[in-house]
């Protein structure tokens, strides 16, 4: 028996495809190859998978009951059927667990009812996959690179468009565009308070509501003044029952921890998430919100008997007897989401307790009573004109003794009375309002449209709400309500004006309905996916053609890219000064050669000296993420057009291969990291006094030195690891050195002389990696022209460990 962690296989297109200036995006609708890769190259997850399948006769697949768990099915099959023992032909060796709970009885029922796994179901997955890559990628691409090499403020590193996400933000602007062109609308009420005899007044609502016209509205109070007194016309008493929740799915969890717990979706899932991996919860990604009839309720129900915020109720319905939960939909995935066992704060955290208590006292009230209440309508007739009041009395507070938010409010007990008494009118007056606009779209109420619409599953609704956040087209206002950015608003408007199916949840809709037909088979997958690219093909063309439509709006909104940022590091081409642009993404522009130049991002970015690139005479920038970060010099033009083979985009001077530059890793690199396997570990020339040396790949960095006059990295390198040596220069007055040495050349790792005075630590970043690339093998080695991976100093890291803190 073993696992797996989610999907063991991406998609992603091969080699130059991935390259945004070598290929059209156009061609990555139908020319770009694809491949399926590894979803986490570093778990070795198929490597495992083989281990553990080699000289396996059979395998059974208890993966996730649904579409994604049984494209995960297939994922695990193509690694592990090469390494199985090869039966006979027309044995069954592939096996298919179904199963909706985790009780004994459905697993054994699942056991002894094994079927095969479902490849249209899996198929209908793929589709998908490649849809979104293809046309996602294909629209990021274009607008990405045309916007932000002409505007300087966009405030976003990626203009990405999705098929799901893009209308997830269409929801967000439409209500903005209501609220902004909401004109609101006088109207008048009639408001009557009556009483009788020393009863408090009684505040009617009337029954036309309200009127737009004030000279209608007066003579209705005028008809109504005639009279003094309001009689009952009649006395109506009804019992109601507010009806318990149904089961718990992963919408409604999302929902109620948006508008009640304050927790963003993807948090949400986060929490509930960690939840079921310690075993509090059951699996929170599910659809289904009726229980089956062989579900433990009882069972669950005991785990929760000592809690004392709810053992009370818990004791009270175990003695009298549950209520079977309402009726709900049976999707086929899981079981709704319901507590495993007994959980306090201290166990799971403050959030995690938020969540749980919820999910728990949900639980409870799907097999509580309903709430009963008796409902009293009194109707008045003052004059010509009608009025009514209603007051309601609990019977019986049901499944709201868990729930209390949801309960009858207390309301002061209506008087008694009967058809044809009579109540002094107190106060008739008009009373003028105002009609109100909308407010912006809560997270709750989006995740609601979505569903409404069929954007997105339960599981990737969280995403597509966090993405368009991450993409800075909404901020998240108080209340958890999402207020689109001027970029989010422009964007939409500008679909609108180009292509408006690229924005409304229609199009989508009908995608999502053809691959519901691949899985269940009545819809060839080839078929669906060349029929929707081509569509997405034709958009995309008539999209870049009408580009100017939306490039219109983004002028009224956005500075040129020429006029944004400040002067800071002089081109190589012009010697002209180049812009520094810090909104995101950072860049410098050179507005005489046109040019821009990407920089790493979340980090400072500064003037390095005035000192020159010797490859192409652009000024150097120094890179750092903060005095307890990492830092790094790096040239403008390398940084996007990497000058040796070795090198890929992105890489600094602490990467850069160039065999005598002073700024370069063969000049600055002293010896492998000792955490990472591809990182160098390079002296950082403008960390003094409080010397460092950083990894060029991880975050490790190595502080030693402090107070030395001059660190330099000598030419000669240590007999025993190959590391290059230090020479290190201390003040007379403040060297650590023995016997008052000044000066000391050695190995950083090896000589004992340096052992004290080097400590080991993790950079603060301020984010995330700073940027992307590759590992790279090769470079400086631990000795000046040595070839090849530089090695560990393996006799040494038990000494590396000692004096590391």
């Amino acid at each position: 028996m073993t696992s797996v962690c989610g999907h063991v296989m991406s998609l992603d297109f091969t080699g130059k495809y991935n390259n945004w200036d070598k290929v059209d995006p156009a061609e990555l609708f139908s020319k770009a190859p694809t491949e399926k890769k590894e979803a986490n190259p570093k778990l070795n997850m198929v490597k495992f998978l083989q281990f553990e399948a080699r000289g396996c006769d059979v395998v059974v697949l208890w993966l996730d009951c649904d579409k994604e768990g049984e494209n995960i099915c297939f994922e695990v099959l193509d690694a592990i059927q090469p390494v199985m023992n090869k039966g006979n032909v027309k044995d069954q060796t592939v096996f298919r667990a179904k199963f909706s709970s985790i009780t004994d009885t459905d697993i054994w029922n699942a056991m002894n009812h094994l079927g095969k796994p479902n490849q249209n179901e899996a198929l209908s997955v793929d589709a998908r996959q490649e849809l979104d890559l293809r046309i996602g990628c294909a629209f990021t691409r274009f607008q990405t690179k045309y916007f932000q090499g002409k505007y300087g403020n966009l405030d976003s590193s990626l203009i990405s468009f999705g098929p799901c996400q893009t209308p997830t933000l269409g929801f967000c602007v439409e209500r903005h565009d209501k609220i902004q062109s909401f004109k609101p609308e006088t109207y008048w009420v009639l408001q009557a308070k009556v009483f009788k005899g020393k009863d408090n007044p009684l505040t009617l609502d009337w029954d036309r509501v309200r009127v737009f016209d004030r000279e209608v509205g007066q003579m209705f109070l005028n008809l109504a003044k005639t009279s003094g007194e309001a009689r009952v016309e009649s006395v109506s008493k009804k019992e109601k029952s507010k009806q318990r929740p149904q089961a718990l799915n992963t919408v409604e969890m999302l929902r109620v921890a948006s508008s009640a717990l304050g927790m963003g979706p993807q948090h949400t899932m986060q929490t509930a998430e960690r939840l079921y991996t310690q075993g509090y919860i059951s699996y929170p990604r599910t659809e289904t919100t009726h229980y089956p009839e062989n579900f433990d309720l009882k069972g669950a129900l005991k785990q929760q008997i000592n809690c004392p915020m709810w053992a009370e109720e818990v004791k009270a319905l175990l003695s009298d007897g549950i209520n079977r939960p309402r009726k709900g939909t049976d999707a086929g995935d899981h079981p709704p989401i319901t507590p495993m066992r007994a959980a306090s704060e201290g166990e799971v955290g403050s959030d995690g307790w938020r969540l749980y208590e919820y999910i728990t006292r949900h639980f409870i009230a799907t097999v509580s009573q309903d709430c009963k209440f008796l409902q009293t309508t009194v109707d008045f007739v003052i004059g010509t004109e009608a009025f009514s009041c209603t007051g309601k009395t609990l019977i019986s507070p049901g499944y709201t003794v868990v729930m209390p938010w949801q309960g009858i409010a207390l309301e002061e007990a209506m008087p008694a009375c009967e058809r044809g008494d009579i109540f002094t009118v107190d106060e008739m007056k008009l009373v003028e309002r105002q009609t109100s606009p909308p407010d912006y779209l809560t997270e709750a109420e989006l995740i609601t449209l979505m569903e409404k619409h069929g954007i997105g599953t339960d599981a990737s609704i969280p995403v597509h709400i966090n993405n368009i956040c991450q993409r800075n087209y909404v901020t998240v206002e108080s209340g958890r309500k999402l207020k689109p950015t001027n970029l989010g608003v422009v964007l939409v408007h500008g679909y609108y004006k180009t292509d408006a199916e690229l924005v409304l949840p229609t199009i989508r809709s009908a995608v999502e309905k053809q691959l519901n037909l691949i899985a269940v088979g009545k819809a060839n997958y080839q078929q669906v996916l060349q029929h929707t690219l081509d569509i997405f093909k034709r958009k995309f063309h008539y999209f870049v053609d009408s580009i100017t439509s939306m490039d219109e709006l983004m002028e009224v909104s956005f500075s040129p890219i020429a006029a944004s940022g400040k002067p800071l590091s002089r081109c190589g081409k012009c010697h002209r000064f180049m812009k520094y642009i810090q909104a995101k993404p950072c860049r410098l522009h050179c507005s005489h050669c046109d040019e821009t130049y990407s920089l790493p991002q979340n980090g400072a970015i500064k003037l390095y000296k005035e000192l020159r690139c010797p490859l192409d005479d652009f000024e150097l920038v120094l890179w750092t993420s903060g005095a307890r970060g990492k830092s790094y010099p790096l040239c403008p033009y390398c940084f996007s057009h990497p000058p040796f083979r070795d090198m890929k985009k992105g890489m600094g001077c602490n990467e850069c291969t160039h065999p005598s530059c002073q700024h370069s890793l063969n000049s600055l690199g002293i010896g492998q990291c000792v955490e990472c396997e591809n990182g160098v570990l390079v002296l950082d020339p403008t960390s003094g006094p409080k010397w460092r040396m950083a990894c060029n790949k991880c975050n490790v960095v190595v502080h030693f030195f402090e107070h030395a006059h001059k660190v330099q990295v000598a030419t000669e390198s240590c007999d025993a690891c190959e590391a290059s040596l230090v020479a290190v220069d201390f003040n007379k007055t403040r060297t650590p050195l023995p016997a008052g040495e000044t000066q000391h050349a050695g190995c950083v790792f090896c000589d004992p002389v340096f052992q004290d005075l080097v400590e080991l630590k993790h950079a603060t970043m301020r984010h995330a990696m700073h940027r992307g690339g590759g590992a790279r093998r090769g470079g400086r080695g631990r000795g000046r022209g040595r070839r090849g991976n530089p090695k560990k100093p393996k006799d040494k890291m038990a000494a590396l460990a000692a004096y590391f803190v």
